[in-house]
């Protein structure tokens, strides 16, 4: 279901905090394929205090799998699942799946009843690439009552019968289920590589302030396969998917409006992870950075000085009118690295209670002089509005 900009804004939950005990329990707010009736927001809410959270500012050690669970003493917490998938008969589809937790007091939910301290919000998105179409969805729930919450032992993390749950002990194996009229999204996941900490050790800076940093770990190669649809038929499907799961306070800086991230599978066995944080100027926070995974699973922080991008193409939304880089020229030059990254479609814009492009991107070019191809995933924030106070 469609929201005006205020109702989206407030389901967004940007600084925000929800008074549970007299508020009726939230519906889920959907949107997919074309425009639908605008809905009012039926949460009453009040500004949140992040001071009161617990904030990133050293590395940790992570424990599986309780560290796939919710972190209860940080504001936001985000798990992201994006992949590639292709039927037999060689359809190309993209998805992406992810569950946002944004805590509106620090410490875990009461046990029993509506009344909660935590919202869980999910986007829901499939790039059928052949049929050129890009559907996406959302649903905003309380965490009480089993209409949303997560879990570390065993892991898992839902919005109402949207879900990621463990099917083994340590949760590398995992099964990822959506649906939401046309869209459908039933896939095993499978890491077939070690569990990776971005940043120094898994704390990830995201600006020179102490604290503005997230804890970032995730697998960046997991073997895919299932079943998905955006038309409402099914169609088998195998492929590859990459994890993200990151926890913060305040993560961003002063001077931030957004991000550019790019999930590169290349299909020597690497896989390459890079963001780039935006400031209102255009330039680049200089604790941008990311990490290169080799073959083996072994991983090389890169920081901002090691990568080089540019964008040669740009994208205007027939939507909302943002304009959005849409190639880009990739560049690792200790690794004699070269890329070319494009979107398998140019609208793979999503406009849910905050607006993002998201999308599934296609890889060639170089490494050391040899011919290279890959696949991936995109995002880019900050571009239809600032993301100051989102996350």
């Amino acid at each position: 279901m469609r929201r005006s900009p205020e109702a989206a804004r407030l389901a967004g939950l940007t600084l925000v905090s929800l008074v549970i005990a007299c508020a009726p329990a939230p519906k889920s707010k959907r949107a997919a394929l074309a425009p639908r009736p605008e809905a009012q927001a039926t949460l009453r809410l009040r500004p949140a205090e992040p001071l009161a959270f617990a904030r990133a500012t050293t590395p940790r050690e992570f424990r599986l799998p309780e560290d796939h669970g919710p972190h209860f003493e940080f504001q936001t917490e985000w798990w992201y699942y994006t992949g590639q998938l292709v039927t037999p008969d060689e359809r190309r589809f993209g998805f992406q799946l992810t569950f946002f937790r944004r805590g509106l007091s620090p410490g875990p939910p009461p046990a029993k009843g509506l009344a909660t301290n935590q919202i869980y919000f999910a986007h829901f998105a499939v790039t059928d690439v052949a049929g050129g179409r890009h559907a996406w969805a959302e649903r905003v729930s309380r965490g009480a009552a089993g209409l949303a919450g997560a879990s570390g032992q065993p892991f898992r993390v839902s919005v109402e019968d949207w879900a990621a749950e463990a099917t083994n002990l340590d949760g590398s194996s995992v099964r990822v289920r959506a649906r939401d009229g046309v869209l459908v999204l039933d896939l095993e996941l499978e890491a077939t590589k070690p569990l990776v900490a971005h940043g120094d050790l898994g704390l990830s800076q995201k600006s020179d302030e102490p604290g503005n940093a997230s804890h970032y770990v995730g697998y960046t190669r997991m073997a895919a396969r299932g079943r998905v649809g955006s038309d409402g038929r099914e169609a088998a499907v195998t492929g590859e998917a990459w994890f993200d799961h990151e926890w913060s306070t305040s993560a961003l800086g002063p001077l931030a409006v957004g991000w550019d991230w790019w999930s590169l599978q290349l299909d020597d066995g690497r896989e390459l992870m890079f963001f780039e944080i935006r400031r209102a100027d255009g330039s680049p926070e200089p604790a941008s950075g990311g990490t290169l995974v080799a073959k083996d699973g072994q991983s090389r922080r890169l920081r901002a000085a090691d990568v080089e991008i540019a964008a040669s193409e740009q994208w205007t939304s027939p939507h909302t009118r943002a304009e959005y880089p849409a190639r880009w020229r990739v560049r690792v030059p200790s690794e004699e690295l070269e890329l070319d990254v494009r979107p398998l479609l140019a609208d793979q814009e999503m406009r849910t209670s905050f607006v993002y492009w998201e999308g599934a991107v296609g890889v060639s070019g170089t490494s050391r002089g040899r011919p290279l191809t890959g696949r991936g995933y995109v995002e880019l924030t900050g571009y239809a509005r600032s993301m100051q106070g989102v996350f």
